[in-house]
C-alpha cells in the first residue's frame, strides 16, 4: 500500500484574526501543545490527512512583523526560514486588510510558496467592503482564498491550492519597492551571493538596510565588510529621503500597500452603525466602558463561585460517602490511610478543577471568542503599565481568581521574557479559589464579610507597590500594548469547548500529581508523629512573631503541598471546626493574610520551575514566604490594637 505524501505547513499572521480557530478546526483532536526547543513560548502542532497528504499544521504566534521586538517574531522568522515549511498560510483579518498586508509583505520577502487566508469574508458586506479578489491575487502574484474560520468555509482551497504550489514548486516573490531602495538593496545583494546563511539574499539586504541587529551580527560573523557597505548605503537613502533607512523601508511597505488597497477594495455607501459597532463604541469608552467591566466580571464571578459552592457542596458530599465506602471495605491501618490520602487528594482536585476551575475557564473563552476579553486588556492598560506591564497581563490575573496554575502558563501571552516574569510574579500573589476558601471561610464566616472584601482589596494594593518596585528593580522597560481589536461575533462553542478542555487537561496534568503525592506525604508526616515536632520547631515564628497557636505552624510547610486544605488541616490540629473558640479576629485575619502572599502551592511552583528554571523560581518561592511572614507579623501587632 502506497504511503501517503507528508507536507508540512504553518500559519502565520496577526493575534485574533482567525488562526487558532484555523488551526483547530483543521487538526480537531489531532494537535499538541508544547513549548518551542529552548523557549517559553508556546508551539501549537497538529495532523490531517487530506487527498493523499499527510500534513503536518504549525500554528506560529500571533505576530505583527518579521522584525524580533518579541520572542514570537524571531520564533516565526527563524522557523519560516530555517525549517523550510512546504508552504506559508498567511491567515489575515480581510476587514482590516490594510493593516495585515503588512505583515503579508514581510512573509513575501521570505521567498517561501504562500497563500492569502482572507477571513471574516463574511463580515465584508455588513461594514460596506467589496475586495476584488482575483486583482489582489495578480498583484501579491500568490494564490488567495477567501475563507469563514468559524464555519470552516473555504479550507480546502487555500489547501489546494498550497499543494499545487509545493508540486509545482513555485515561491512567492517579493514586491518592489522604488528605484532608489531597489539600487542599495541591488548593490547589497551582489555582496551576498557567497554568504552561507539560509535566509535570501535579498531578504537579507532589506534587513541590513533595516538595521536589524540580529542580521548584522550574522553577517558581521560571515563579511565584516559588508556592514561598512550597508552603512553607507543607508547613508545615502537618509540623505535621499531625509529618514533614516529603517524608516524609509517601512514607509516603502505602506506606501506599497495603500497602493494595492486602492486597487483592489471598493467601499459602498456608508451604512448605519450596527449593534455591534454600538457596542464596542460603549465597552471602549474611556468612561462609561470601566462600569460596563465591572458588571461584567461582578457578574462572571458571582456565577463562578455560586455555581462553584453548590457543586463543592455536592462533592463533599460525594467525598464523604467514599470515605464511608473506603472505610468499610478496608481495614484500618496505616497502608489503608496512605490509600485513602492519594484517593482524597484525587477527589480534592476534582473539587478544585470541577467547582471553579472548569465554569471559569468555560466563561473567560466564551468572553474571548465574543471578543471582550481584549476590550479588557485595552480598558487596563493604562492601570496595568503603573504596574511594570501592559494589559494582557489582567488576562492571566483573571485567571490567577481561579487557579495560579493555568495563570501562570497564561503569561506566556506577553511579548518579552521581562513582562512574562514580572507578570507571573504578581500572578502568583493573585487570591486563588483556595484562598478564597479560607478568606471567606474564616474570615468573612468569623470576622465579617467587610473584612473579606477589604483583604482583596489590601491584596491589590499590595501587588500594586510590588509590581511597582520589581518594575524598578527588573533591566528593561514594559512594551507598549500592540493588539487588534477584533469585531463582536456570535461565541462558537466547539471552540470554546475545545480551549476549555485543552486548558483543563494541562492543569490536571501538572497538578494531578502533585496534589496526590502531597496528599500522601501529609499522611506520612501524621503517621509517623512528626506534625507536633514540626509546630515546636516552628514556634519562634508562628507564635512569637505570628502570634498563632504553635500547633498552626505546621500548616506553613503542609500549606505548601496542599493550600486548599488548610481550613480542613485547621480543624485537625485545634480540634474544633468552630474557629471563633480558638483563635482571635487578629488571628484569622493574620492566618488569612500569610495564606495569601505565600508561595501558592507545588503544583505552582512546578509551572515556575518548568517557565523559568529553578534560580527564579527560588527566589519567587524564598521572597514570597519571608514577605508572607514578615507582613503578617506586622499586621497581627496593628490587629491586636484595633481589634
Amino acid at each position: 500500500m502506497e504511503k501517503n505524501k507528508k507536507i508540512e505547513i504553518v500559519l502565520a499572521g496577526h493575534a485574533n484574526v482567525g488562526k487558532s480557530v484555523t488551526f483547530n478546526h483543521l487538526t480537531g483532536l489531532h494537535q499538541h501543545i508544547g513549548n518551542w526547543p529552548g523557549k517559553t513560548v508556546a508551539k501549537k502542532e497538529g495532523t490531517l490527512h487530506y487527498k493523499g497528504y499527510d500534513i503536518n499544521v504549525i500554528d506560529l504566534p500571533g505576530i505583527y512583523s518579521l522584525t524580533p521586538y518579541s520572542m514570537e517574531e524571531i520564533i516565526s522568522r527563524e522557523y519560516i526560514a530555517t525549517q523550510k515549511p512546504n508552504f506559508i498560510v498567511n491567515v489575515v483579518d480581510s476587514t482590516n486588510l490594510e493593516r495585515n498586508l503588512l505583515l503579508t509583505l514581510q512573509l513575501l520577502e521570505l521567498e517561501k510558496p504562500m497563500v492569502l487566508a482572507l477571513n471574516m469574508v463574511d463580515l465584508l458586506k455588513k461594514k460596506g467592503i467589496v475586495i476584488d479578489y482575483e486583482k489582489l491575487q495578480a498583484i501579491l502574484n500568490i494564490p488567495v482564498a477567501p475563507i469563514i474560520a468559524i464555519e470552516r468555509k473555504g479550507f480546502t482551497k487555500f489547501l489546494d491550492s498550497g499543494i499545487e504550489l509545493v508540486n509545482k514548486k513555485k515561491t512567492a516573490k517579493p514586491l518592489k519597492y522604488s528605484q532608489e531602495v531597489e539600487t542599495c538593496i541591488k548593490e547589497l545583494n551582489s555582496d551576498l551571493h557567497n554568504i552561507d546563511l539560509p535566509y535570501p539574499r535579498r531578504w537579507l539586504a532589506i534587513k541590513l538596510l533595516e538595521k536589524d541587529q540580529d542580521i548584522q551580527k550574522l553577517i558581521w560573523e560571515k563579511r565584516a565588510e559588508i556592514l561598512n557597505k550597508a552603512t553607507n548605503l543607508s547613508d545615502r537613502l537618509k540623505k535621499i529621503y531625509g529618514h533614516d533607512s529603517s524608516t524609509v523601508i517601512s514607509n516603502e511597505r505602506c506606501q506599497l500597500v495603500s497602493r494595492i488597497v486602492k486597487k483592489t477594495i471598493k467601499l459602498t455607501e456608508p451604512i448605519k452603525l450596527s449593534w455591534k459597532e454600538q457596542l464596542d463604541n460603549l465597552t471602549c469608552h474611556k468612561i462609561w466602558g470601566y462600569p460596563v467591566m465591572i458588571a461584567i466580571l461582578a457578574c462572571m464571578f458571582l456565577f463562578i463561585f455560586s455555581l462553584g459552592n453548590y457543586l463543592s457542596g455536592f462533592l463533599e458530599i460525594i467525598s464523604l460517602s467514599c470515605q464511608s465506602w473506603y472505610e468499610n471495605l478496608f481495614p484500618s491501618g496505616f497502608l489503608a490511610s496512605l490509600g485513602w490520602s492519594g484517593l482524597e487528594s484525587i477527589i480534592a482536585l476534582a473539587a478544585i478543577a470541577l467547582p471553579y476551575i472548569l465554569p471559569f475557564y468555560l466563561i473567560l473563552f466564551i468572553l474571548e471568542d465574543w471578543g471582550y476579553l481584549a476590550r479588557i486588556a485595552f480598558l487596563m492598560d493604562n492601570f496595568m503599565h503603573k504596574v511594570g506591564v501592559h494589559g494582557k497581563a489582567s488576562i492571566p490575573f483573571m485567571l490567577g481568581f481561579g487557579c495560579n496554575v493555568p495563570a501562570c502558563l497564561a503569561c506566556r501571552i506577553m511579548e518579552t521574557q521581562r513582562e512574562k516574569f514580572l507578570a507571573t510574579f504578581l500572578t502568583t500573589l493573585i487570591p486563588c479559589s483556595a484562598v478564597t476558601v479560607i478568606i471567606m471561610g474564616l474570615v468573612g464566616k468569623y470576622v465579617g464579610i467587610s473584612w473579606a472584601f477589604a483583604l482583596y482589596f489590601f491584596t491589590l494594593i499590595i501587588i500594586f507597590i510590588l509590581g511597582k518596585i520589581a518594575s524598578k528593580i527588573l533591566p528593561g522597560k514594559p512594551t507598549e500594548l500592540i493588539m487588534e481589536m477584533p469585531d463582536y461575533k456570535r461565541p462558537h462553542l466547539r471552540t470554546v469547548l475545545m480551549q476549555t478542555w485543552q486548558n483543563l487537561k494541562e492543569f490536571v496534568y501538572i497538578a494531578g500529581p502533585l496534589v496526590i503525592i502531597s496528599g500522601m506525604i501529609i499522611e506520612v508526616l501524621k503517621q509517623a508523629g512528626w506534625l507536633k515536632l514540626i509546630a515546636n520547631f516552628l514556634s519562634p515564628i508562628t507564635v512569637s512573631w505570628l502570634g498563632l497557636p504553635a500547633a498552626v505552624g505546621i500548616l506553613l510547610i503542609l500549606g505548601i503541598l496542599r493550600k486548599e486544605l488548610i481550613l480542613v488541616m485547621l480543624a485537625t490540629v485545634l480540634g474544633t471546626t468552630n474557629f471563633a473558640q480558638v483563635l482571635s479576629p487578629a488571628q484569622m485575619i493574620t492566618l488569612a493574610i500569610v495564606s495569601i502572599f505565600y508561595i501558592p502551592c507545588i503544583a505552582t511552583i512546578a509551572v515556575l520551575l518548568k517557565e523559568f528554571g529553578w534560580k527564579k523560581t527560588m527566589a519567587i518561592t524564598i521572597f514570597e514566604i519571608t514577605f508572607a511572614i514578615i507582613l503578617g507579623g506586622l499586621t497581627f501587632k496593628l490587629l491586636e490594637t484595633i481589634l
